[in-house]
Parts: C-alpha cells; structure tokens; sequence
C-alpha cells in the first residue's frame, strides 16, 4: 500500500471544490496578474519617461558647455573675449602686407650699379628727366631745356632742405631710426602728412640704396594717417595697389600712390585738392641707376 492509498484509507476521497470557490479563487489570480502586467507596463513607461527627461536636460546642458567652449576659445584667440579692434586697423591690414611686402621686394634687390641716377616722370603731356651723378653735379631735360639737358642745383629736397646722393646713401636701414632721422631733418611741428610725403619720396624720387628703400617702407606701414584704397592701376594701365594720405589738414589736399609690391616701384604719384575740381598726377615712367650719362654732360 503507497502513502496516497493510506490517506484516502484515512481520510477518505477528498471533496471536490466548490464551482463558485474556484471561480472566485481564479477571479482573483487574474485581477492580480492583471494588476502586475499594469505595473509592469507603468514601470516601463516610466523608465522611457525618465531616459527621456534625462536626455531632455542633458542635451542643454551639453549645448551650454559646447557654447562656452566655443566663446572661450574664442575669446582666446581676440574675438568677443579680446578688447575691440578698430575698423580702421581691420580695413589697414591687407595694405600694411602689401607694403611689408613691397619692403621685402626692396630689401632683395642688388646694389646699385651705374654713375648717374636717372628719373623720367610725366606729368600731364610733358616728360621730365632727371640725373644726379654721386660727385653733386645733376642735370635735367624737359620743358624749358630745349633739345638737351642743364644743370640742376638741388636735385634733391626734403621739406625745403637740400639732400646730396651721399647723405641719401648713409640713411639708416631700420624703420624707426629711419623716422627719427627724417622727423629731425623736417622743419619743427611738421605733421604726419609731411613726414609720410619726405618718406614716400625716398620710394622713386631719390637715389635710396635698397635697405632704405625697404625701412621706408615699413616706416609707411606703421605710419597711422596712411590708408589702403586697394586694387588700382596708374594712367597708364600698369596694375598696383593705391595708398593715400592728407598732405594738409588744413588744405584737404590728398596724395595718393599707386605702388607695384611686386617690382617695389611707385608707378604713380597724384594730388587731389580738398575742394574744386583738378588733379595732378606724376607717372614715374624709370627709376634707377644707369651708365648713360645726359647728353651732353
């Protein structure tokens, strides 16, 4: 006899559940397992909520840090964070690389060879020459020289004063001893048109070795009242670059250069008057030292 005949043996069959017991017991059973997939489901929405708000206050939070990085380097490198940097600095700085460049084109060139310093400029219809041998003598065709040349007696000035070829030649190579030799060579109180005009006549007018031709240039760079009018090209089509300074304040009278970084060489020279109509303009047409001496000597 096994364990389960003993206890019917015992106890007899068992009684069979009562239909209305079960249903109630298996109404239970499924309102429970109805509550715990609701709970189930719920969790789950709320672990989707929850991913969803996390991700909702870390992208600003992301953005935010990404902002003030950018505003940081930014700030590094001189922009918001940095003081502000005038227009007229901004507007300048393509023409200061233009004359940096220029200066460097000067600096490169050979030394100068031949006996005389030859300068042909037009200004209008007329044509000019200009020699200056390095002993003082110097000579000059053109109008009022008939068919030949004669002698000049000051070939070369500054602001009034006379410079012979030699005194030229000594000039100093560096910017800024170059603005204190010029500044004293200039009449007391002259303005900063003054000094860039006795500057830029070192550039064609005169016989500057190429380191000077060079520190003139920077020295232009550097100098506040000079501007860049960009792209341009003299009366005779040759391309440059235009720069422009006030020779007067009180005058308004305007000088503008038209200057070939490439060769260094100033192609052309013009006043404009601060008022009316008119417009005198040079053309520099060669600049350089030459074995041909004026005919006759």
């Amino acid at each position: 006899m096994d364990e389960l005949e003993l206890v019917r043996d015992l106890y007899g069959e068992p009684r069979r559940p009562d239909p209305a017991v079960q249903a109630r017991a298996r109404g239970r059973l499924e309102r429970r397992r109805s509550r715990w997939w609701q709970v189930a489901w719920a969790t789950r929405d709320v672990r989707r909520a929850s991913r969803r708000w996390r991700l909702s206050w870390r992208a600003p939070l992301a953005c935010a840090a990404a902002l003030t990085a950018v505003l940081i380097a930014y700030g590094a490198s001189g922009g918001a964070g940095a003081p502000a940097v005038p227009a007229r600095l901004d507007a300048a700085a393509p023409g200061r690389a233009v004359l940096l460049a220029a200066a460097t084109t000067a600096a490169s060139e050979p030394p100068p060879r031949g006996a005389y310093w030859r300068v042909t400029r037009q200004t209008g219809t007329e044509v000019t020459t200009l020699w200056a041998a390095r002993d003082g003598r110097a000579w000059i065709s053109g109008p009022g020289s008939g068919s030949g040349v004669r002698p000049v007696a000051r070939p070369f000035t500054m602001a009034g004063r006379s410079l012979s070829v030699k005194e030229i030649e000594r000039l100093p190579a560096d910017a800024g001893a170059l603005r204190r030799r010029v500044v004293a060579i200039l009449p007391p109180g002259s303005g900063d048109g003054v000094l860039a005009d006795a500057v830029s006549g070192l550039l064609w007018s005169k016989p500057s070795p190429p380191a000077v031709r060079a520190a003139a240039y920077r020295l232009l760079a550097d100098l506040p009242n000079v501007r860049y009018l960009g792209r341009s090209a003299d009366p005779k089509g040759r391309p440059g670059e235009a720069f422009a300074f006030t020779l007067d304040a009180a005058t308004g009278v305007r000088r503008t250069l038209v200057v070939d970084p490439a060769s260094s060489q100033v192609l052309s020279s013009s006043d404009s008057p601060g008022t009316g109509d008119g417009r005198e303009t040079r053309i520099v047409l060669a600049a350089g030292w030459t074995a041909q001496s004026p005919s006759p000597e």
